[in-house]
């Protein structure tokens, strides 16, 4: 009934292997969003661009800002991302 350590440490490589690919596959489609956004063509701190970015995530779990990109949008585009947004935001809608 009980699985030996060693079925056990291959299902977890297995699932390391999972994780590495998804973490893969989700990073380039934040990377992809990021570069369309023009995230790319501004110089901003590590740190800070985290930061910025946890602070836009807040906003979607809070309901605060929509996924279409419509109404309240610049919440989520511009207000966070300080350095950024006097750049890049703003007369394109």
């Amino acid at each position: 009934m009980k699985k030996p350590s060693s079925k056990i440490r291959e299902e977890i490589a297995r699932l390391q292997e999972q994780l590495k690919h998804a973490e893969t596959r989700e990073a380039e489609r934040i990377g992809r969003i990021a570069l369309k956004a023009g995230l790319g063509e501004i110089e901003v701190d590590e740190a800070a661009l985290q930061a910025a970015l946890q602070d836009v995530i807040k906003g979607f779990r809070a309901g605060k800002a929509g996924t279409t990109g419509k109404g309240r949008g610049e919440t989520a585009e511009g207000a966070p991302v300080s350095s950024g947004a006097a750049q890049g935001g703003g007369g394109e809608a």
